[in-house]
């Protein structure tokens, strides 16, 4: 079976999938035959690059500790996580708005314990994906202590544990390397062979903007300065370069952030639909950035 991604992902890239293809290069799966996604996330491209093409090598990484140990936990050992998933969905449907609630919220304190355990279980990897599927437009946000603190979502009869899609993902990562780290880790594996695509914590459109903290660490405009220097010298390298971020000029039309800080690659202006703000108003079609090698 055709296989999709497992988590569902605040900023994910299957609405995008036809235009981010678009600047996939010619010659992926012939002298093209690596691919790399350092800021996987719900692994949208990913999935649609395990689907479409046999390549050589496929690397995957992101600082999100939980979210690496989910993917390997699928990997390695589908079976217990798809029982333990099970489980939780048959108890979670079943049981009534009220005790679901508590069902959550008991789930969500179990997983931060965990969290902060560094635990490497089946559980915890259980749990990330639970919470996934049942909390706030599957969103992943930590406070300040790293704890994750999204609220229950409102979903009446959730996918918890979609088994078949489940068994169909652990076999396509069967071989692909996966690391959790920061994404300059890469740079061992990117080479003229490679396409490699970003996709970092996008750039808030406003001071005020919230579901920004994917980590403790943050994702500031110094960050996104290192990442353009990074992909400027990876694409120097000969790999071929594909990234995605906002676009400043939907707040200022004058904020030229990205533009100048791109100014050597090909920018296109794409539109998507994004819907994270808990203020209907603030939710609908905005431009966001494709950047490609130039």
């Amino acid at each position: 079976m055709a296989v999709k991604p497992f988590l569902k992902w605040a900023g994910g890239k299957g609405q995008l999938l036809g235009a981010i293809r678009a600047k996939y290069p010619a010659e992926l799966g012939a002298d093209v035959t690596k691919y790399a996604e350092p800021f996987v996330g719900g692994g949208a491209v990913l999935f649609d690059i395990l689907e479409s093409y046999r390549l050589n090598e496929i690397y995957i990484s992101d600082i999100n500790r939980e979210l690496i140990l989910t993917y390997t936990t699928l990997s390695d050992n589908a079976d217990a996580l798809i029982a333990a998933l099970s489980d939780m969905e048959r108890a979670y449907l079943s049981a009534s708005e009220e005790a679901r609630k508590a069902m959550y919220y008991a789930k969500r304190d179990r997983f931060n314990a965990l969290k902060t355990e560094r635990s490497e279980s089946v559980e915890l990897a259980a749990l990330f994906v639970f919470l996934n599927k049942t909390c706030f437009n599957g969103l992943y946000r930590v406070n300040a202590k790293g704890a994750f603190n999204v609220p229950q979502g409102s979903y009446r009869n959730p996918t918890i544990c979609d088994a078949d899609n489940l068994r169909a993902v652990s076999e396509k990562l069967q071989g692909v390397t996966i690391v959790c780290g920061d994404y300059a880790l890469s740079r061992g594996f990117i080479d003229e062979h490679t396409f490699a695509y970003f996709d970092p914590p996008y750039r808030p459109l406003t001071a005020t903007s919230s579901f920004t903290a994917y980590s403790q660490d943050g994702f500031g405009d110094a960050e996104q300065t290192e990442l353009a220097r990074f992909i400027d010298e990876m694409t120097e390298r000969g790999a071929w370069v594909v990234a995605s971020n906002s676009d400043p000029k939907n707040a200022d039309e004058n904020d030229d952030f990205f533009d100048r800080l791109y100014r050597r690659h090909t920018i296109t202006r794409i539109d998507a639909t994004r819907a994270i703000n808990s203020i209907s108003s603030g939710r609908g079609r905005v431009s966001e950035l494709l950047i490609a090698r130039g």
